[in-house]
């Protein structure tokens, strides 16, 4: 089957060019999935979905024009192709289009992530791990209500021919479960959730796994108090730690570059970290939810680091953005169907540190622990952070009573330079980091 889509683009790739187009690819997207969502018992929602999707771009010159369909008709692709041809003939010049460089591809054999699982789920198993997950919240003391639960089970599959050469194709799978309860009554009451997900179900945490901690997390949360003005030590819980790699993302992508947006632009070679802090970017790792043995031009995925003892080493580069930058691709281009390839990360992350969480608040006095952030108040252009906050308050090196109403501000320059990782990293999101402590940020309470 896997070779019915390769023969099928590059039969549109031929197409075209007989109709005058310079150079050509094409991508096809294909996707299966299932879903059951659950409410205090009863099973609320179910969904099941199966969608392909092919683009077909083609160059004129330095132009470019870009068509999509979901009807595999002949009759429909021959349109397509025609359509594509000629909007690419009035499209303006774009002088940093066009397909990457063929002695940067990929070649086959492509290298084996173990992305796909090809264990069979039925309806019934994703319902008893919903109900499970759900039960297990439910049944922690204090946990009140329920806003559901739900699990899911897919497959999905990326094919793309070029007429530089290239021709790849691979899939992928996946399996997830959440569960989000309340506790507490009337104005008193705080939610909280919590999931899994992993590309192969023997991966995947139990539903009672999730469901506990759902209800623990919940219940932690009830009776929050209000905090007092001031500049303070701060920890970010690794569910929010990772928001901070997420800003580093966009500041270092190729076309935030290129454009003088970005608060890094100016800082290539520059230590933005303590040294000894690494973060990197990897394409390459087993199973992991964003790997590829590919990009979304063909070029081969390696591991990248970013920053290097704490030195920004690399942006984040697709063919166009690198013509740009006068630099060459780093083999991190993403795309769709209808669009033309963009610079995007796949399994971002930063390496653990040596000390533990506690260790890292041992000596807080009055701190702030972070496990929830609220809203987007962050400049990339200039770095300007605030954001609503939830969590917990540390005092005397031990984590205390629960926080809510509460801003948080800064630099992200800063807070960069400053933050310490604690060596709690787990990949649980695709983007990841581990406890983070950051000294002097100003917070706003009551």
């Amino acid at each position: 089957m896997a070779q019915d889509k390769l023969d099928l683009l590059a039969s549109l790739i031929d197409e075209a060019r007989a109709q005058g187009a310079d150079a050509a690819d094409a991508v096809l997207f294909e996707g299966r999935s299932q879903q059951i969502s659950v409410r205090l018992g009863e099973v609320e929602d179910v969904e099941r979905s199966e969608a392909q999707d092919l683009g077909l771009r083609v160059f004129v010159g330095q132009s470019q024009a870009i068509v999509s369909s979901t009807d595999f008709t002949r009759s429909s692709l021959s349109v397509l192709v025609e359509r594509a041809v000629a909007m690419a003939r009035v499209a303006p010049a774009d002088p940093y289009c066009g397909l990457a460089d063929a002695g940067l591809l990929a070649r086959a054999p492509f290298p084996d992530y173990d992305l796909y699982d090809p264990t069979p789920i039925s309806a019934e198993d994703l319902k008893a791990r919903a109900f499970a997950a759900e039960a297990a919240a439910l049944a922690i003391p204090g946990v009140s209500n329920s806003e559901g639960a739900g699990a899911s089970a897919g497959s999905s599959s990326v094919t793309l021919v070029a007429s530089n050469g290239f021709a790849g194709h691979y899939r992928g799978s996946s399996h997830s479960i959440s569960v989000s309860v309340l506790a507490g009554d009337g104005t008193g009451m705080e939610r909280d959730y919590d999931f899994s997900s992993a590309r192969h179900l023997g991966d995947l945490e139990s539903p009672d796994t999730v469901g506990r901690r759902a209800g623990e997390q919940t219940v932690r949360r009830l009776n929050p108090r209000k905090i007092k003005t001031g500049q303070m030590p701060l920890l970010f819980d690794p569910r929010v730690s990772r928001t901070l790699l997420g800003h580093l993302a966009g500041a270092v992508n190729g076309q935030a570059i290129a454009r003088g947006t970005s608060f890094l632009k100016d800082r290539m070679g520059q230590s933005i970290f303590a040294s000894g802090i690494r973060v990197l970017d990897n394409a390459t790792l087993k199973r992991g939810l964003s790997s590829r043995p590919f990009d979304g031009e063909g070029l081969t995925t390696n591991p990248l680091a970013l920053i290097e003892d704490g030195v920004l080493k690399s942006w984040v580069l697709d063919t166009a953005s690198a013509k740009q930058l006068g630099l060459h691709s780093t083999g991190h281009a993403r795309r769709g169907a209808s669009g033309p390839p963009g610079p995007g990360l796949t399994n971002l992350y930063m390496e653990a540190g040596q000390a533990t969480p506690a260790e890292l608040m041992s000596d807080i006095k009055s701190g702030f622990y972070i496990t929830e952030l609220i809203g987007m108040g962050v400049n990339g252009v200039t770095g300007d952070y605030s954001r609503g906050a939830a969590g917990f308050w540390i005092e005397n090196g031990v984590i205390t009573h629960p926080v809510s109403e509460v801003t948080i501000a800064g630099n992200l320059i800063t807070m960069f330079k400053t933050l310490i990782p604690a060596n709690d990293l787990q990949f649980r999101y695709g983007t990841d980091a581990p406890t983070l402590r950051i000294d002097g940020m100003m917070v706003a309470g009551s």
